[in-house]
């Protein structure tokens, strides 16, 4: 089978063992590319692939944990408020002034370079005012994967 194949494969499978229940997404992120290695013949070789992707992969989960708690850690200090305050003020309740306001934070926040810390403190900050004004939330997710993306 065609390795891209057996890639996108995997993915379809596992995603579907997650949305249907089957599996928690700790044993499915284990089980699922396990089988898929046995079953294009990488039964004595899967151990090494693993260390080494371990390796390859670790430094950038490490970085990404200490930057989610780094913000988690400002935006529960307040740092952000005075930003989202100024926002929130100028948009009143218009849901294109809130979208726009969502999307200057957004823009100010990716500036780092990170974005799940984008997520993190745009979702927290705008999300309560985008429920209270009956928007839907999606729109807050596009609106973040286009500033940020």
């Amino acid at each position: 089978m065609d390795p891209a194949l057996a890639g996108f494969l995997m993915v379809a499978v596992f995603t579907a063992l997650i949305m249907s229940g089957r599996l928690a997404p700790a044993p499915a992120l284990i089980l699922t590319p396990l089988a898929f290695g046995l079953l294009a013949g990488h039964g004595t070789d899967m151990g090494p692939m693993a260390v080494e992707g371990l390796r390859e992969v670790a430094p950038t989960g490490v970085m990404l944990l200490f930057a989610i708690l780094t913000f988690s850690i400002l935006t529960g200090a307040g740092v952000f408020d005075p930003l989202v305050r100024a926002i929130v003020r100028r948009a009143g309740g218009d849901p294109l002034k809130v979208s726009l306001g969502a999307s200057a934070l957004a823009a100010v926040i990716s500036l780092d370079g990170d974005g799940s810390t984008t997520y993190l403190i745009t979702c927290a900050a705008m999300l309560p005012l985008w429920r209270r004004l009956g928007m839907n939330p999606l729109h807050l997710a596009c609106l973040l994967m286009l500033v940020s993306g």
